[in-house]
């Protein structure tokens, strides 16, 4: 609290202090000392009211000089009426009453309390910026903005940027701060809001300014990795000169929207180096680097609405707001985050555990911990999300941890495996959430090559030594631990007495999963079987409490399951044509989704085989029967099973069919399905040698509307294009809905051309390039020019004809296809 005492006679001037320190979210309280002259002159030991009245001094203040009162004052003391002690008893009440002089009565030394975020006085806006329900408002023109396709990792970056994990920053960066990332780990920051702006890290980057005018006036912010969104040329394209985009996560949701956007080039080589300081092309973040965009989308967002997932684990995604609450709520004196992507056993409840006793022996008397699970982007073999989640659960029910002072609150950060650089990242994005001590053990966040003798990338002592003198980072405290062992003797995990080496036993990561995938159960008795460290028979006593343990077992003798989330993943309800007759089962989403199929009877049929390829008395016409298995501005690849019974719609698999495929490449602006009862015969080849893929005619409908999974459209072909992938040929029939608003004007690829000018175009770019962030190559192309609506139908025909053959045996395939 500053106390100021002057004589400010001046309105406008005392109003331009108020100003100011609103600007920098500092609560500024307007005193008015009212003082009649007669008074002030009584008071007045040197007489110099007495020779102002005279005329002897010009100018005074209050004689020859206007003084203009305040007119609407916080305090207001009437100097003449009121004692001393009245004065000061009303400024201290008026002070407790704001909440000024709350407290404790003798805080330890260092007291942090519920730490604040980073961006200094803004702090107290916090909530305004990064709102805990936040609504932005549409646009008038939200439908006609471009779309930018996020991947899973970019929705959880949106999510650490919308509720201020990242603070102060605002949205995707920009170049400037970028650069000052990558070069710097923390970016300068006008905490104060001194220089009209000039720092603020929402402005656009401008390379002709070189002045170090403000410089001095900054603070730096920890900023250790670079939160940016990659985007291709076909996206930079659509992105034009709108001030705009809507930013879409791969289920359809519109999360976001992203102002005045900043592309710049994605120097990935700049990036990898500077932010990993290694290059290995096998590193799993490294990997998604080089196979995102050549661009980088950098502009503040505003959250449409808060980011969920709908997978069960929402409760426990808190923001920094209501985390700072919640501890607040509990009497916290100080937080204690710990970090994890691992399932707890007894060595990581040592560590939090002692760790809250460090504290309590410095002092503290109500240490709350915070179990901070990794709730973002893993690699591929980490221990999936909610199976981690639930195993915090049964070791906080069974009491390994103290459920009363501990709260179990999801991280929605991904993981990128820079070691020394993330460590940072992890310590001050916990930090913006109120925790003031972190935890860290050995190589944090670290990794071994993918290459050679996949030793470390980053030698064990680093993380935590440049943790410790991290710029911006200098009142956030760690504790650093050594390795714990088993001690057989009283059954805790603890460090190693080395006088008695023999009674510890190293129980590693890889050591525990044998345990489990094995199904070992607790050791009889209070002993370790001899030869326990060559060949474990069961669990240590201890190790972990058994309900924890069962779900171990379950994950590593089912480890290539579906059913597992192996990070935060949207589950969005699926868009659903509701004029047809379906049964669904599983979560959209997810490789367990199926949407079967019925008749008006409620009985199961094949969109592949029972609905015709024509509508009824449509034949010998340009009319045909589309159906929709993608709607438009869903990247989920979802698509006719040929296999499954009745033959249900489901998503296709990556990762040994344990994770569903979506098209990275950017949002589908067109609709994707089939025509039923066609088929694509691998034995028909073309003049290059080229079968069909196998499938049934895919079709792409470019109308203007989403159109619903699972409706059955009837549509007029325009065209087709033929790709050739891996040696089989690929159709794509070009189709417009009879009920879209422009099929009066569209029967043909050139009217296509004239009536929506640069759809064709962008439609090829996309059929090229949509493998390609999957890490494969592009497509080609027979032709890239479409054939004519006759040439197309044609194809359909022929199709149909291999269908029939098919259907009635006359085709004999290898494949297991259900043809009902």
């Amino acid at each position: 609290i500053t106390l100021v005492a002057l004589v400010s006679p001046f309105r406008e001037r005392r109003d331009e202090v108020r100003e100011l320190h609103q600007k920098m979210n500092i609560p500024f309280y307007e005193v008015y000392v009212d003082v009649p002259v007669s008074v002030a002159a009584d008071r007045d030991v040197k007489g110099l009211y007495k020779r102002a009245i005279k005329g002897e001094i010009k100018d005074f203040t209050g004689i020859s000089s206007p003084y203009e009162e305040p007119l609407n004052p916080e305090i207001h003391l009437n100097a003449s009426s009121q004692s001393l002690e009245d004065e000061v008893q009303m400024i201290l009440d008026k002070l407790e009453a704001e909440g000024l002089l709350t407290g404790v009565a003798a805080p330890p030394i260092g007291y942090p309390g519920v730490a604040i975020a980073d961006g200094g006085n803004a702090v107290s806006a916090f909530s305004t910026l990064f709102p805990e329900d936040p609504r932005a408002p549409r646009p008038s023109n939200f439908d006609e903005l471009p779309r930018v396709l996020l991947r899973d990792e970019d929705v959880h970056w949106l999510q650490v940027i919308g509720e201020g994990w990242a603070a102060p920053l605002r949205g995707f960066m920009r170049e400037g701060v970028y650069l000052q990332s990558l070069h710097f780990s923390s970016v300068l920051y006008d905490t104060d809001n001194l220089t009209a702006g000039h720092l603020a890290l929402h402005k656009p980057t401008d390379f002709s300014e070189y002045s170090s005018e403000f410089v001095s006036k900054g603070e730096r912010v920890n900023m250790p990795v670079p939160i940016v969104l990659p985007i291709n040329d076909a996206t930079k394209d659509r992105i034009g000169e709108f001030s705009q985009v809507v930013l879409v996560s791969p289920s359809g949701e519109e999360l976001a929207l992203l102002n005045d956007p900043e592309i710049f080039d994605h120097r990935k080589e700049e990036r990898i180096t500077r932010t990993f300081g290694a290059v290995d092309n096998g590193h799993p973040y490294i990997e998604t680097i080089l196979r995102s965009g050549e661009f980088l989308l950098g502009g503040e967002i505003e959250l449409l609405s808060r980011i969920k997932y709908n997978d069960d684990l929402d409760q426990y995604r808190l923001t920094p707001t209501e985390l700072r609450k919640q501890f607040e709520e509990m009497g916290a004196d100080v937080v204690l985050a710990f970090q994890t992507r691992n399932p707890t056993h007894a060595g990581h409840a040592y560590l939090m555990n002692n760790a809250r006793q460090q504290l309590i022996e410095q002092g503290y008397k109500n240490p709350v911990l915070w179990l901070s699970p990794l709730g973002g982007w893993t690699k591929e073999d980490d221990v999936p999300l909610d199976v981690r989640v639930r195993q915090h659960e049964a070791i906080l029910r069974d009491g390994m941890l103290d459920k009363a002072s501990t709260v179990l609150a999801i991280w929605p950060s991904p993981m990128i495996y820079a070691g020394p650089r993330e460590v940072q990242w992890h310590a001050k994005s916990r930090k913006n959430a109120g925790a003031s001590f972190f935890v860290v053990g050995r190589d944090p966040a670290g990794i071994k090559r993918s290459d050679g003798d996949k030793d470390d990338i980053y030698a064990g002592d680093h993380g935590r030594f440049v943790l410790h003198m991290a710029p911006g980072m200098e009142d956030f405290n760690i504790l650093s631990f050594s390795k714990v062992y088993y001690d057989v003797q009283d059954h805790k995990m603890k460090p190693m007495d080395k006088s008695r080496k023999q009674d510890f036993l190293s129980i590693s990561g890889s050591r525990m999963r044998k345990m489990a995938r094995e199904g070992l159960q607790k050791c009889d008795g209070d002993k370790i079987p001899a030869g326990w460290e060559d060949k474990p028979t069961c669990v240590p006593q201890g190790f972990m409490v058994k309900s924890g343990w069962d779900i171990m077992i379950d994950y590593y003798q089912n480890v290539n399951s579906p059913r597992w989330i192996p990070f935060a993943t949207q589950f969005s309800k699926a868009v659903v044509d509701t004029s047809r007759v379906f049964s669904s089962e599983g979560t959209f989403g997810r490789t367990d989704y199926k949407l079967h199929f019925k008749n008006d009877n409620g009985e199961m049929i094949s969109p592949w085989h029972d609905i015709p390829l024509q509508p009824e008395a449509s034949s010998g016409e340009n009319t045909f029967n589309f159906i929709v298995e993608i709607p438009k501005g869903i990247a989920h690849k979802m698509e006719v099973n040929k296999e499954e019974r009745y033959n249900p719609i489901m998503q296709d698999t990556t990762h040994n069919g344990t994770r569903g495929r979506d098209y990275l490449y950017g949002v589908p602006f067109f609709n994707y399905g089939l025509f039923p009862q066609t088929w694509e015969d691998p034995s028909v080849k073309d003049e290059s040698g080229n079968g069909g893929d196998n499938d049934p005619l895919d079709v792409i409908e470019i109308g203007s509307k989403q159109l619903a999974m699972g409706s059955v459209n009837p549509v007029k072909i325009l065209g087709s294009l033929e790709l050739v992938d891996q040696g089989e040929v690929d159709h794509k029939i070009l189709v417009l809905s009879l009920a879209d608003e422009d099929a009066g004007k569209i029967n043909s690829v050139k009217d296509l051309q004239r009536v929506k000018p640069g759809v064709l175009d962008a439609l090829v770019d996309w059929l090229k390039n949509y493998k390609i962030p999957e890490g494969k190559s592009e497509n080609e192309f027979a032709q890239e020019t479409p054939t004519s609506a006759d040439a197309a139908i044609e194809i359909v025909q022929e199709t149909h004809k291999r269908w029939q053959k098919l259907r009635a045996g006359e085709i004999s395939v290898t494949d297991d296809f259900w043809l009902n």
